[in-house]
């Protein structure tokens, strides 16, 4: 299967993320880094308006009951800084490329959405960075930061130490 790329922007709307997607040179960039597929999960934005002569082939939807085979299928995930969709896109083996919504006020996903590029493990974008972290994200293929799995037995363990049942 050739490479492809996948975008996810939640719930909500982010037309910001998919028009700057849209444009001839994110999409000649994709193409001469070997993406040959775009799909897009658009939520409650508007329709997108696809190009007429696309160097790749474009797909969107707006919903699905999961996300998870589309995301795990990509080569690049780029997704949108909700909490939940950047932790899932963390247990992925794409290179994720989390793109802020920087017209929301008082945004708490921006700190999440750097501190995780302070450390490594994704790259942190806005619409308007798009074309320069795609780039970026390119040059560090393969070398982003795994994110540690999560020990789910741990409140448990801890529970269990504290009240000397063990």
């Amino acid at each position: 299967m050739a490479a492809h790329v996948y975008v996810t922007v939640g719930t909500t709307q982010f037309d910001s993320l998919i028009d700057a997607l849209l444009t001839a040179d994110v999409l000649g960039l994709l193409v001469a880094q070997g993406y040959r597929r775009l799909l897009m999960q658009i939520g409650r934005g508007r329709e997108p308006v696809l190009p007429a002569e696309a160097p790749l082939t474009i797909e969107w939807y707006r919903f699905k009951d999961s996300l998870a085979a589309d995301m795990h299928a990509a080569s690049l995930l780029i997704s949108h800084a909700g909490a939940g969709s950047i932790m899932e896109g963390l247990g992925c083996a794409a290179n994720l490329l989390v793109v802020v919504n920087d017209s929301l006020m008082h945004n708490h996903q921006q700190e999440l959405a750097h501190e995780l590029d302070r450390r490594g493990h994704l790259i942190a974008a806005t619409p308007a960075s798009l074309l320069h972290k795609l780039a970026v994200v390119h040059e560090r293929a393969g070398s982003l930061v795994p994110f540690p799995e999560s020990d789910h037995d741990a409140f448990s363990r801890f529970l269990s130490s504290s009240l000397g049942l063990e």
